[in-house]
């Protein structure tokens, strides 16, 4: 072969579609047994039991898989490019906020953690609701993970931006991560490291989502960082 010539490493359409099909079968399979253990936990008599324990731990890493596959089809399917059934229209920030707190309800409640919501009650964005839905859950349940044992989801419209964050009161984000949010905005740093960076995935897909709106040359952004009401570590999503 030639030196100059590269290797073609070019995978089949097929094997693509096969590999989407299984992470979309997984992805079912894991939505039935995260419901049937939020039934479990929702008709436990006691969360004082070592089993309520155990199956609220099974609930987070059941959303937190979920949502990795989610995100992962999203992308496959080349989110933020050109065909992508992008879908922005005017919705009611209430009715985002009560879908929201819907999917995160039983979650918060089988960890003992308290939920605080703040938002504009009669507010309109516009704004791809699903996609929009999909990052605040997975900065919800990140946020989960890292709490003492209250997050916040506060909603207000900053100029002519849409900001909603996701807060904690844990011990923040080291430095590494604050990194790492910068770095998902910016397409000349931008790398995703699975092995040491568990958060890489959901911060590529949210930077993707946020960077899809635009509105008179004003587009979406994503940041993390540090103190905010609680204290504790943020997720910032700001839309035009």
């Amino acid at each position: 072969m030639d030196e100059q010539e590269a290797p073609q490493n070019e995978g089949s359409p097929e094997l693509f579609m096969f590999l989407a099909s299984t992470v979309h079968d997984m992805k079912n399979s894991i939505g039935v047994l995260s419901g049937t253990l939020e039934n479990l936990l929702a008709d436990h008599p006691s969360n004082s039991a070592p089993e309520y324990g155990q199956m609220a731990h099974m609930l987070y890493q059941t959303k937190r898989l979920n949502d990795n596959l989610i995100q992962l089809l999203a992308l496959y399917k080349d989110v933020g490019k050109p065909g992508y059934p992008f879908d922005p229209a005017p919705r009611s920030v209430r009715e985002l906020v009560e879908q929201v707190s819907g999917q995160a309800h039983m979650l918060l409640q089988s960890r003992g953690i308290a939920f605080d919501i703040e938002y504009p009650q009669h507010a309109i964005w516009t704004l791809d609701e699903d996609l929009v839905i999909g990052v605040l859950v997975h900065a919800i349940n990140n946020a989960i993970r890292y709490t003492r044992d209250r997050v916040r989801l506060a909603i207000h419209i900053d100029g002519d931006f849409l900001e909603l964050r996701v807060e904690d009161n844990g011990d923040g984000f080291p430095a590494a991560m604050l990194e790492a949010g910068v770095s998902a905005m910016d397409p000349q740093r931008a790398h995703i490291d699975f092995l040491s960076n568990s958060s890489g995935l959901g911060l590529y897909f949210s930077s993707e989502v946020a960077k899809m709106h635009k509105h008179r040359q004003r587009s979406g952004s994503i940041a993390l960082d540090n103190g905010g009401t609680l204290g504790g570590g943020c997720f910032i999503l700001r839309l035009p």
